[in-house]
């Protein structure tokens, strides 16, 4: 509940808070992704079982944070004229921890299936998933200068693009491997699904760098 001695200023500290928590979430839930990637070059289903199981809470709690958000801003009410930009900061890191959910279980299919993956693929699949949680981890650095003013998260925002761009190179050389393999077709089909989350995920992670621009300008 907003008190009327608040300032637009506490309030926005408290937005802020809420969508950070979101997004530490989301960054937990991620730091498996690389992890489960692991499991499948080591084939260790019951590893990656766990994993899956862990990604599929975390979401769980990702969804719980969101909605956190959604309660605070709409508590807040009309003192704080960017509630919807704060809105689309989480619902755009919120599909990051979709997406992740959505690599492991093609993974864990492909290795309950006992499907063949050459091993250099599988390889520079954790070179992707590694490239991507590092494109989520600078958005979380992002998020967290947003109150020390504009210059400094343009900066932090920047080094998201950068990230993003190593995503997109590792991706496009992976799916020509790919598409050169001769993998059976259902799992090239689940492989192909996977690259395309993982490089969701960073292009997600982008626009969400690009939501905290504008709020870095209204914090």
């Amino acid at each position: 509940m907003v008190l009327p001695a608040e300032t637009e200023e506490r309030v926005k500290r408290r937005a802020l808070n809420v969508c950070q928590e979101h997004l530490r979430k989301v960054l937990d839930l991620t730091r498996r992704v690389p992890q489960i990637v692991d499991c499948f070059i080591k084939n260790n289903k019951e590893k990656a079982r766990q994993l899956f199981t862990e990604i599929r809470g975390g979401e769980d709690e990702v969804d719980k944070a969101r909605r956190l958000v959604s309660q605070e801003l709409a508590e807040i009410g009309a003192i704080l004229l960017s509630r919807e930009d704060f809105l689309r900061f989480t619902n755009l890191t919120s599909e990051i921890a979709d997406f992740s959910e959505g690599i492991a279980f093609r993974l864990v299919e492909i290795m309950d299936h006992n499907w063949a993956v050459p091993m250099e693929i599988k390889k520079d699949l954790l070179k992707l998933s590694e490239a991507v949680f590092d494109t989520t981890l600078k958005l979380r650095e992002t998020a967290m200068v947003l109150s020390y003013g504009s210059t400094k998260a343009m900066e932090k925002a920047k080094d998201v693009e950068v990230a993003e761009r190593v995503v997109d190179e590792i991706c496009r050389e992976l799916e020509i491997k790919l598409l050169s393999s001769k993998l059976e077709f259902p799992t090239l089909i689940l492989l192909r699904d996977v690259l395309q989350l993982l490089e969701d995920s960073a292009d997600k992670a982008e626009d969400a760098a690009d939501a905290a621009r504008i709020l870095s300008f209204m914090m």
